[in-house]
């Protein structure tokens, strides 16, 4: 049976095949993947026998021209070093207000004056996926590089950067679907086709990301508050800053924009939702009260319940994969020989009756709510952040920048789903979900 006759997605496909299996996981031998959506086997992996199950070799050498020696691309001591040290930084009170401060600045500053330039006007059709992708790449490299892309101005092209950074994802994404790892091997060997795009691509990244750093040595970074002058205090190696900037930003990016057009497409469809997030809003800031705390947020029971709801549905990153390092046993009673590709599949453990019960596939804010107030779930239901020892360190800043965002576009406009919108979104290839097609909206002011 081919999953394109049936399935507009790979995802869903993969989602079909885990709800009939009994033990909820699954083998695609032609691949030498094993796939899972049982919360045992996932707490297994990373947490119980998290060292025998590393990002692995084959993963690292996909994503190594891009994202090099970065966190997300490493295990071991280099993994370990580089978690220690941002788990440090990103628990700081200072850090996390410098984010809530560009976040803000960047809804006053240009999202919010933007979207209120085509609200009301029929031919206003705007792709809010494409105005999500901007304002978070000009957040995320104020926060990791302090410097400012102005992807957001629309009258504007996408920044070389944003575009090489674009095109890098999608491309290395597309090594992993290759037949066998030969066939991008010898392309880039040979320097031919999507492998000398992403060589160019790269290249521009490296010669951007390298001139900030030779910046701010010259300027000193003591007096700055972003994630790169942060980490220059502890490395001295310019090409490893390089990496691990990328690789924060590439996750604080990409993942954000993805939560954010999901988000909003289904409070598009569910005007219910949208209207409940309004009323706890006034009812905590005040009626055209603006939003200017931590405190404040953490009080937004609600709207923390639907983001959940959201990413619960249409988390930004479907699946995430480890290699068994030996042979071992999952708690289902798999067996798992070395060297097998072990695949945790997030987007369809969203879609398990076993895990969600009956009403599973319908967008229910209220299963995270008890007496009101928000109750989170056992993260290894819901690994949308990863969870165990690679919990992502970013999560309450994305949380942060997702909430903010959409709650200053609530509060102030009404969206409509421009027709025709799916009862599904089909997604195209990449490291994180992506709506092909966009997420095009007609705004009117409130």
């Amino acid at each position: 049976m081919s999953w394109s006759k049936q399935f507009d997605n790979l995802c869903d496909w993969y989602a079909h095949l885990l709800s009939k299996s009994p033990t909820k996981t699954i083998h695609i031998h032609v691949l030498g993947n094993t796939i899972t959506a049982n919360p045992d086997n996932v707490e297994y992996m990373l947490k119980t026998r998290f060292d025998n199950f590393p990002k692995g070799k084959p993963f690292s050498t996909i994503l190594g021209d891009f994202l090099g020696r970065g966190i997300f691309n490493v295990d071991g001591d280099s993994w370990r070093f580089q978690k220690e040290m941002a788990s440090l930084e990103l628990r700081r009170f200072s850090i996390r207000s410098y984010a809530l401060e560009i976040v803000n600045q960047e809804i006053k500053t240009r999202l919010i004056p933007l979207l209120s330039s085509v609200a009301g006007k029929e031919d206003g059709v705007l792709d809010l996926q494409d105005v999500f992708k901007r304002f978070s790449f000009d957040s995320m490299c104020k926060f990791s590089f302090g410097l400012d892309p102005r992807c957001l101005e629309l009258s504007l092209p996408m920044s070389d950067f944003a575009v090489a950074f674009d095109l890098a994802s999608k491309l290395s994404a597309e090594r992993a679907m290759t037949v066998s790892p030969s066939v991008w091997k010898i392309k880039r060997m040979l320097n031919l086709g999507s492998e000398k795009q992403l060589k160019e691509a790269i290249k521009m990244i490296d010669l951007l990301a390298l001139e900030v750093i030779k910046q701010r040595r010259k300027m000193g970074f003591s007096t700055h508050k972003d994630l790169l002058s942060r980490f220059m205090s502890s490395v001295n190696d310019d090409t490893y800053l390089r990496d691990i900037v990328i690789s924060f930003l590439l996750a604080g990016r990409d993942t954000v924009a993805s939560a954010l057009t999901s988000f909003v497409w289904l409070l598009g469809k569910n005007p219910r939702v949208c209207s409940e997030i309004r009323a706890e809003a006034d009812r905590i800031l005040g009626q055209n009260q603006e939003l200017t705390s931590f405190d404040q947020l953490r009080e937004l029971h609600y709207l923390q319940a639907a983001v959940y709801e959201s990413t619960r549905l249409y988390p930004p990153i479907q699946f995430d994969s480890k290699f068994c390092e030996e042979d071992d046993v999952l708690p289902d009673g798999t067996y798992v020989k070395k060297g097998t590709r072990v695949t945790y599949h997030p987007y369809a453990m969203g879609r398990m009756r076993e895990i969600w019960g009956q009403n599973c596939l319908e967008f229910k804010p209220e299963r995270w709510l008890k007496n009101g107030l928000f109750l989170p779930e056992n993260p290894y239901k819901y690994p949308v952040f990863q969870a165990g020892f690679r919990v992502c360190l970013g999560k309450e800043m994305a949380l942060v920048e997702i909430k903010t965002v959409a709650l200053s576009l609530v509060r102030q406009f009404q969206i409509h789903l421009v027709s025709p919108y799916r009862a599904t979104p089909r997604f195209s290839p990449g490291l994180t979900a992506t709506f092909s097609g966009g997420l095009p909206v007609l705004l009117q002011q409130r």
